[in-house]
């Protein structure tokens, strides 16, 4: 956490451009995994002379990219770095090194990176060079970027966000299982948008059959964006016709199993490029959803989104792996004939219900986006 002393000396111009850093991050989420989407920007005498965000599959940095587009004029240089420079040597060398070598004067971060392999590693190499360091500027706006990164170096599981497109009153669809269409044209444009920033889309088996998805990344220019695809599947129900698995050479699709699934259909979901992830059974005999994740985590997943159906959200809630909400409501009410966007999962007591604090809100067209974050 940085001091108070360092954040009270941050000028206006800091947060500016540590914002327009955050923001040039954002471009990456989604795509960039296993490492953090990173954005800086190189500010000499008031002006922009370089800017950078890290490129698909991570590399390269976002430092590289800027220092490449500045030149001669990152000397002497701020950078505004949305997340503490690396320090180790991995594919590329550290760019703490380059942002040294490149002779900038300073280096603005909202917060430490949490990979124990920098962890402050980075800062302390820019101050050993002489470089002036000051951390802690819009840390919670760098939290919440990097929140599925720092999820997953914690607790080795990636950032779980589960999608509600609802009526008011919470349904998902009348009790004969209509659904479509809910909410409008312009929340579906949008929850597009949140499969191209995220690492991995996640349904259950049931909406798999039901629906016969795609859960690609349909707007326009980002339809090389569509995420991992994802069905919790422990009997290996999905069919080998299914939309899902007719991509999968396409577009990676993953099914987390039972373990020791029967040869012949494992053989066959194989074959037809499918990668099966089988994890070992709960309490109740179903594959254990904490391994799973961890399972997608040591994949290098940092972001998940799950967009149904009702059990599998219950299943998550239960299981205490529920860690924000994105709540499409359209102005609809269905009454207690439609059906709940999740199940029961045993909340006897107010003091046993998942706490949630809302962290925006808006107008989606007719509808209304609300988002969430798990009350720690």
């Amino acid at each position: 956490m940085a001091s108070s002393a360092a954040i009270a000396a941050a000028t206006t111009d800091d947060r500016r451009f540590t914002i327009l850093a955050l923001g040039l991050a954002t471009r990456g989420l989604g795509i960039v995994w296993p490492n953090p989407a990173v954005g800086c920007v190189l500010v000499r005498e008031g002006d922009v002379v370089g800017r950078g965000w890290t490129q698909p599959g991570g590399r390269p940095h976002a430092e590289t990219e800027a220092l490449e587009r500045a030149g001669e004029a990152a000397k002497g240089a701020t950078a505004y770095v949305s997340l503490e420079p690396c320090a180790h040597h991995g594919q590329t060398a550290p760019c703490a090194e380059a942002l040294i070598k490149a002779g900038v004067a300073r280096v603005v971060v909202p917060l430490e990176d949490p990979d124990p392999r920098v962890a402050g590693k980075g800062l302390s190499l820019l101050r050993a060079a002489g470089i002036e360091v000051a951390c802690g500027v819009e840390t919670e706006a760098a939290v919440q970027l990097n929140a599925g990164f720092i999820k997953r170096v914690s607790e080795g599981r990636p950032l779980v966000t589960l999608k509600f497109a609802t009526t008011l009153d919470g349904r998902i669809a009348t009790h004969a299982g209509e659904s479509r269409w809910i909410t409008g044209e312009a929340s579906r444009r949008r929850a597009h948008l949140l499969r191209a920033q995220a690492d991995a889309v996640m349904i259950g088996v049931n909406t798999a059959l039901i629906d016969n998805p795609e859960l690609t990344c349909r707007l326009p220019g980002l339809e090389a964006r569509t995420p991992v695809r994802v069905v919790l599947d422990r009997r290996l129900r999905t069919a080998l016709t299914s939309n899902l698995v007719a991509g999968a050479h396409e577009h990676p699709c993953w099914i987390i199993t039972a373990d020791h699934p029967p040869a012949e259909r494992a053989a066959a979901f194989r074959d037809a490029g499918v990668e099966l992830i089988e994890v070992g059974p709960d309490a109740d005999g179903r594959p254990d959803l904490t391994r799973g994740l961890v399972a997608l985590g040591e994949r290098g997943l940092t972001r998940v989104l799950v967009e149904g159906g009702s059990h599998l959200a219950a299943s998550l809630f239960r299981a205490g792996r529920v860690d924000r909400l994105t709540w499409f409501r359209a102005p609809l009410m269905m009454g207690g004939d439609g059906i709940p966007g999740a199940a029961a999962f045993g909340v006897d007591r107010l003091a046993d219900a998942p706490s949630f604090h809302r962290l925006s809100v808006e107008p989606v067209g007719d509808d209304v986006l609300e988002t969430y974050a798990v009350t720690a």
